[in-house]
């Protein structure tokens, strides 16, 4: 088994890196202060060619996981915040697209949306409706050569900038569960639509946005997939998101960890350096590992959805073990660096609270568990 990374990827991330250091880095100082990513945000990503996809005869076509884990690790160290507002709009709403969209639809928005002149989003969650994704109660009413929509998504990443939106909703009412919702791809532009954005503390400085849809109306052709088929539809999404969030996480990890055993090699305490006592220095040793058994797992569900083959149980391990290296490495990072860390604008204050959202995105960690335990069930006719 060979894991080296293929030298195209390689290369890919290398400037990835330069990239987020030249153009991103300087300003995220002020970015995080106004508590907003500016357009021109989506823009430089989409031209640099940094999200998921590609085109080809009007169609969306799917670069490679590795590729995105890569970036997204990196993206993540310099800043969770800013990376996730890539991820929604690549791996949540052009995700949607991509998997579900018809042909004209993918060649209608999805140049735009690659260059990042338009902005997607995907709007799931409610008030009622977390986890129990079958459980939403927007409702889809059929119209003259379409739908009009009607409720409230709770928290939707980019919903304030967005121009576009996955939006999942009922069709069905009296149906089964699983057959009562179906997707559409909403113009956030159109009369009816209220943003409302939230005041959160975790991932800034991505916004956060309860979308509030009163009779907007969707065109017939803007039902994306099949009537009935939206729980299985935003389900897949998320498998598929699940790949870039937990290397997103992973990034977390490891930038909390480079930022604190960096300073314990220079911070002095009781006449010793920090990593010179063995509490400390076995620590180190223990997140190391979790941080690169993450890795690991997070590259073989890379491999398998890359190869075709079935990644979901991957996809929910790799989030799984990334979240649980995020949470316990970002609040030993916070220790390392003592009262400093709760400063605001201290370079390891966001990574706990990141770490935290982190958690939540994509299933919880029990989400993930029940995904896992499926998995494993299948094995045991």
């Amino acid at each position: 088994m060979d894991f080296s990374i293929p030298i195209e990827l390689a290369e890919d991330a290398k400037r990835f890196e330069t990239f987020a250091r030249d153009r991103l880095a300087p300003h995220l100082p002020e970015w995080c202060r106004q508590r907003e990513l500016p357009r021109a945000f989506f823009r430089e990503l989409g031209q640099g060619g940094w999200y998921g996809f590609s085109s080809a005869d009007g169609r969306l076509v799917k670069r490679p996981a590795l590729r995105e884990a890569l970036i997204a690790e990196g993206f993540a160290r310099l800043s969770p915040g800013a990376a996730i507002a890539a991820l929604a709009h690549a791996d949540l709403g052009l995700m949607g697209l991509f998997l579900h969209g018809a042909r004209d639809l993918q060649h209608r928005y999805g140049e735009a949306a690659l260059d990042g002149s338009t902005v997607m989003c995907l709007g799931n969650t409610e008030a009622t409706a977390g986890s129990d994704v079958a459980g939403i109660r927007m409702q889809a009413t059929p119209a003259k050569a379409g739908w009009t929509l009607a409720g409230t998504k709770s928290y939707v990443t980019n919903g304030a900038v967005a121009d576009l939106a996955v939006i999942t909703a009922v069709t069905d009412p009296d149906a089964p569960r699983n057959s009562r919702l179906s997707m559409f791809l909403v113009d956030l532009r159109s009369e009816g639509v209220r943003r409302t954005p939230l005041n959160k503390q975790v991932w800034v400085p991505s916004d956060l946005t309860r979308l509030e849809l009163r009779d907007v109306f969707v065109p017939e052709d803007h039902l994306l997939g099949a009537r009935g088929r939206g729980l299985q539809q935003v389900l897949a999404v998320f498998s598929h998101s699940r790949v870039p969030i937990a290397a997103l996480s992973l990034g977390t990890a490891a930038g909390a960890f480079d930022l604190a055993v960096r300073h314990a090699r220079q911070r002095a305490i009781f006449g010793r350096k920090v990593t010179d006592f063995q509490a400390k220095s076995f620590e180190i040793a223990e997140l190391h590992a979790a941080i690169e058994a993450a890795r690991l797992m997070l590259w073989k569900a890379c491999w398998k959805m890359d190869a075709g083959e079935d990644f979901r149980g991957d996809a929910a391990l790799a989030k799984y073990l990334s979240v649980a290296a995020a949470t316990k490495t970002a609040a030993w990072a916070a220790d390392i660096f003592g009262a400093a860390s709760v400063i605001l604008e201290h370079p390891v204050h966001k990574f706990p609270m990141d770490a935290w959202a982190a958690s939540l995105g994509e299933g919880t960690q029990d989400v993930q568990k029940l995904v896992i335990f499926r998995e494993i069930m299948q094995r045991y006719p």
